[in-house]
């Protein structure tokens, strides 16, 4: 299974290349991301604090854990929204949101932000490094050429002093 980002990336750039229409894979991304952090909210809601003191809460480690904690106790809904943009967040925050009894509504709000704000940017930047890429490949199509060209001046100018060498000896 790919990370989140990356399929996103990739994603955009298969729309570009008319795999699938790109409103499409936006509403799909989107509800996707919505519904994946609403899982880690129930999750954290009903078994944050087991989760925590567990194997794998170790794992996350106390430091982490109170890092986020300090993070969305510090902002709230900005850090349920702004989650979205670095792994170990976007990874706890819903559960954090879950364990301190955020209200449904309120997380969904902000989440539901995150989500479209987030998923829109990095699917459209897929799809523009898609559109980016065919006109770089015209240009270094003509760098290759030019590129090509002079390697072979080289070896050709290498390849006659060589021969003068020899001649001379």
């Amino acid at each position: 299974m790919l990370p989140g980002e990356t399929s996103l990336l990739i994603g955009g750039v298969l729309a570009h290349e008319k795999v699938w229409p790109l409103w499409l894979f936006l509403i799909c991304a989107i509800i996707g991301a919505i519904a994946g952090d609403s899982v880690g909210y129930e999750v954290g809601k009903h078994f944050g604090p087991r989760i925590e003191v567990s194997r794998l809460g170790r794992l996350v480690g106390a430091k982490r854990w109170a890092l986020a904690q300090h993070i969305f106790d510090k902002y709230h809904g900005g850090a349920i929204f702004f989650g979205r943009a670095q792994a170990l967040l976007r990874a706890l925050v819903p559960a954090l949101a879950g364990m301190n009894k955020v209200p449904y509504r309120t997380f969904l709000k902000w989440n539901a932000a995150g989500g479209i704000v987030f998923s829109t940017i990095v699917i459209l930047l897929g799809y523009e490094f898609a559109n980016q890429l065919t006109k770089l490949e015209k240009v270094l199509k003509y760098w290759a050429f030019g590129f090509l060209t002079v390697v072979i001046i080289v070896i050709l100018v290498i390849k006659n002093k060589l021969e003068k060498r020899f001649e001379t000896n």
